[in-house]
């Protein structure tokens, strides 16, 4: 029986310009051997993630989630919880397409990125976090700073893309206010003021690869980074230091890979919201899992850092490419 893709398209996604590379993506999938079908979105609430549980539950062999990481985030959340998942391909069309970056996926050329599924060495196992009941693939975060998303229009971030976020960043820095809470992580545990906590699963948060410089995608592992300063002064110094990496070292920030977190405030009158992929997720408190290996993707393995990705998965496609060579050479 012939295998099966759907497209699950955000029309209205970036510059809206995905639609007219439609037609060449179908293409594509229809030559790596899938018989291939579309979904526009609409605007309903969880158009997107529906739409994969019921492709999903259906039998499909891959889905395509293409649009930006709001759409790819719906598409995770509609197979995630199931026994049956579809292998995961990606085609952005955003503003700053995170995801999309931290897998090398071709973010300007949405052809290119739907050519990655034919080479079949480009899959691989990669993890995702469970918040409560949502599942997210990127970061998830707490804190003023990270409230900022919520707030940048749309028609902000199509025209400049993630410097809209500056912008706003730099408004809020001086509303940030520490709150009181417990982070419970792996059997330890940080109680006291914080100003922003992270949970990142790939090094690129925001269109920027230094904040998270040795994420691994798939060691089953979040890396967590709890800043403690609040100070405007101290903000600013921090987030200098974030774009070149050197803020892991700083005493003003916690900096260790965990498996299992629980973010609690200690006042039960402060808000802390969460941001799960760049949307509002819930407030704490929350429970966050790493679920290892959980999704198979289809990415450029041949544009990933070798750090990326553990040793495991260096041999397996080693392995893959080794049997692909041996059957080539019995023909």
């Amino acid at each position: 029986m012939r295998k099966r893709a759907r497209i699950i398209y955000n029309p209205t996604s970036g510059r809206e310009a995905l639609r007219s590379d439609l037609v060449d993506i179908l293409a594509v999938y229809e030559q790596a051997g899938y018989e291939t079908s579309a979904f526009a979105t609409t605007p309903e609430p969880d158009s997107a993630k529906n739409e994969a549980t019921r492709a999903a539950k259906e039998g499909f062999d891959l889905i395509v989630a293409a649009g930006g990481d709001g759409t790819l985030n719906e598409v995770i959340n509609g197979i995630a919880g199931l026994k049956h998942r579809p292998t995961l391909a990606i085609i952005p069309a955003g503003t700053t397409n995170d995801y999309a970056r931290a897998l090398r996926v071709p973010r300007e050329d949405p052809v290119a990125a739907a050519k990655l599924i034919l080479k079949p060495a480009n899959r691989f196992k990669i993890d995702i976090g469970k918040a409560n009941e949502n599942y997210f693939m990127n970061i998830a975060a707490g804190g003023k700073l990270t409230e900022l998303t919520y707030d940048v229009p749309s028609q902000m971030k199509s025209l400049f893309g993630y410097a809209a976020y500056f912008v706003r960043g730099a408004e809020l820095l001086p509303q940030i206010k520490p709150v009181e809470v417990s982070v419970k992580y792996d059997g330890q545990e940080f109680r006291g003021k914080a100003s922003t906590i992270f949970l990142a699963l790939t090094n690129s948060v925001g269109g920027f690869e230094q904040i998270v410089p040795d994420a691994s995608l798939d060691d089953g592992n979040f890396s967590l980074i709890i800043v403690k300063d609040s100070s405007l002064g101290g903000m600013l110094q921090l987030m200098a230091k974030a774009l070149k990496g050197t803020h892991v070292d700083d005493p003003r920030v916690i900096y260790v890979k965990a498996k299992d977190v629980e973010v609690t405030p200690l006042d039960e009158k402060d808000r802390l919201m969460i941001n799960l992929d760049g949307e509002y997720g819930g407030d704490a408190p929350m429970h966050f899992v790493n679920l290892h290996q959980h999704l198979e993707v289809v990415a450029d393995l041949d544009q990933l850092p070798q750090s990326s990705l553990t040793a495991d998965m260096r041999r397996y496609e080693e392995d893959f490419m080794r049997g692909v060579d041996e059957m080539d050479a019995d023909k």
